[in-house]
């Protein structure tokens, strides 16, 4: 791992849901630019101590010296690192699961697509809420045509910690989400937004063709924008909208997303994860819940207990690291990994909903 020192919160996520199926081990670590930080960080994950290293150039150098060294590079640091860590890693013969944005910039996601395809090594972003089970279910049933043809797709994200100025009293995570020169081009459209766009495509399974980006400051003295609101176009002619918000007080991760066919519409909520919602044209809903015997192969994938027994973030993000192993061994995923060709295409959203915003120049062409 790279990145995940003491007081990460996104850190010892990624180590619980690559071990919880005790296929994946934590083994090494450049854990921060503090070498004793990253030692202590070394210890609190209970790795061995002499593997807790300064950096990550260190690290790949020491382990590929080792009959056992690391396999894996997990990536959970601020964007504008994540482009040299995985060129450096996937140079080394290393696999990458990466947290997202893949890049700071289109550029550096341009490049670093070229990487991957030299390196022979798969790369893997942790678009975490494609690995829940009903949103597998929820892109099965489109796949098939259960809905008909897609008419409209709406994807909300609010969150409202961000609604007061955290950055300026100590708070780390949101001191770096709200610099440029640590998050990139992006705000709240860079951390949460490209998760909205990317959960339209994964789950309608269509691509976003044009936008007309709104993006706000609103807590005054903010550089990045922490609110959006984007009107979408997708490429078979379904009207969209992708909305996210880190101010909305009150708001903790209120994700969901809502597709409607000729046929009927599905709801899912991020709060309500095991649940899947279907109004049928007909004037019937349907209710599907997680573990249920009559969901697809795709879902029953995705799902490690009984109906009933609600499963979280870190199985979802779980489900991830299982589809990357069995990547690695040359074994089918379940589900296609959200590789450097999303990240591609989240980087390419980010830009254009950005540079369309301040120029306010209508619809853009991804």
């Amino acid at each position: 791992m790279v990145g995940g020192g003491i007081g990460s919160f996104i850190g010892p996520v990624h180590r619980r849901a690559a071990e919880l199926d005790g296929n994946i081990r934590l083994v090494a670590g450049a854990f921060s630019r503090d070498p004793a930080a990253s030692r202590q960080a070394g210890e609190a994950y209970g790795i061995d101590v002499d593997r807790a290293y300064p950096d990550y150039e260190t690290m790949l150098r020491e382990e590929a010296k080792r009959t056992d060294g690391i396999d894996l590079v997990t990536i959970v640091t601020p964007n504008d690192t994540h482009f040299a860590i995985a060129c450096a890693a996937l140079g080394a013969g290393v696999h990458v699961m990466s947290d997202k944005p893949a890049t700071a910039t289109l550029a550096q996601a341009l490049e670093l697509s070229k990487v991957v395809k030299r390196s022979g090594r798969h790369y893997a972003l942790s678009y975490s809420y494609t690995g829940y089970a009903m949103l597998r279910e929820a892109r099965s049933m489109v796949a098939a045509g259960a809905l008909g043809t897609l008419r409209k797709i709406v994807v909300e994200y609010y969150q409202g910690w961000l609604a007061d100025p955290v950055e300026t009293r100590n708070n780390r995570q949101a001191a770096w989400r709200t610099d440029p020169a640590r998050a990139g081009i992006g705000g709240c459209i860079g951390d949460i937004g490209v998760h909205a766009f990317n959960l339209a495509e994964f789950v309608s399974g269509e691509r976003v063709a044009q936008i007309n980006p709104e993006l706000q400051r609103i807590v005054p003295g903010r550089i990045l924008d922490d609110d959006a609101t984007i009107l979408a176009r997708f490429a078979n002619g379904a009207t969209g909208i992708i909305a996210c918000s880190q101010i909305a007080t009150g708001e903790r991760n209120n994700l969901r997303i809502r597709l409607w066919g000729d046929k009927g519409g599905l709801d899912w909520s991020h709060e309500r994860p095991d649940l899947l919602t279907i109004n049928w044209g007909s004037g019937k809903s349907e209710q599907r819940h997680a573990g249920w015997a009559g969901l697809t192969a795709d879902a029953h994938a995705a799902t490690r207990l009984p109906g009933g027994h609600p499963e979280g973030f870190i199985e979802a993000l779980a489900n991830i690291y299982s589809d990357l192993r069995m990547a690695i061994l040359h074994e089918a995923p379940a589900t296609p990994l959200q590789g450097i060709e999303e990240g591609v295409r989240s980087m390419s959203f980010l830009e254009q909903a950005v540079t369309g915003a301040a120029d306010n120049d209508g619809w853009r062409r991804l």
